[in-house]
């Protein structure tokens, strides 16, 4: 594995997390290191099996998972920017977006790096690409309960309220 490129990744996704969300005592974005980076390395490790066997089930399921990531992301942002009146920091919202894929779910983009990560684990699906795996899905819960908190602070009882109409992740499930 390049180490160049491990150091580089990491330094950019640290920079990321600082200056998206810790920066501005959102601490989220310290479990959400755990997700990115944990995505990064996926991508390092599997890459060279990216277009191998690209008919195998694991592969097909991988490309839905992958496109469906991208998805779920652009249509979270795009709502974000859109109704929740952000500053300059598109996390940093002054409206609660409750319409939408927001509608139903309430981490989208969380979600998106949760579907980013397991589409990239099935590329190869060795012992440490599972390890990855399972840091990611960890990495994401905790980020957003801790985000939670957060939305709690910020929103009070109309986050609460809007946590008991949606789910976390999946529709209807969880």
């Amino acid at each position: 594995m390049n180490y160049i490129a491990i150091i580089t990744g990491t330094v950019f996704i640290i920079f990321f997390s600082w200056f998206l969300s810790i920066k501005y005592k959102r601490y989220h974005g310290i479990a959400r290191f755990f997700a990115f980076e944990s995505v990064f390395i996926l991508v390092l490790l599997n890459i060279k099996v990216w277009f191998i066997n690209p008919f195998s089930l694991l592969q097909i399921i991988s490309w839905i998972l992958l496109i469906l990531s991208a998805y779920v992301v652009i249509t979270g942002y795009l709502l974000l920017k859109r109704k929740g009146k952000p500053d300059s920091n598109f996390e940093n919202t002054s409206m609660l977006v409750k319409s939408g894929i927001y509608g139903y779910i309430r981490h989208p983009l969380y979600l998106s790096i949760f579907l980013l990560g397991t589409g990239v684990m099935l590329k190869d699906t060795g012992p440490v690409q599972i390890a990855l795996g399972v840091i990611n899905i960890i990495a994401v819960w905790v980020t957003a309960r801790i985000e939670e908190k957060e939305m709690i602070a910020k929103f009070g009882d109309e986050y609460t309220v809007y946590m008991k109409e949606t789910k976390m992740f999946i529709p209807f499930l969880v």
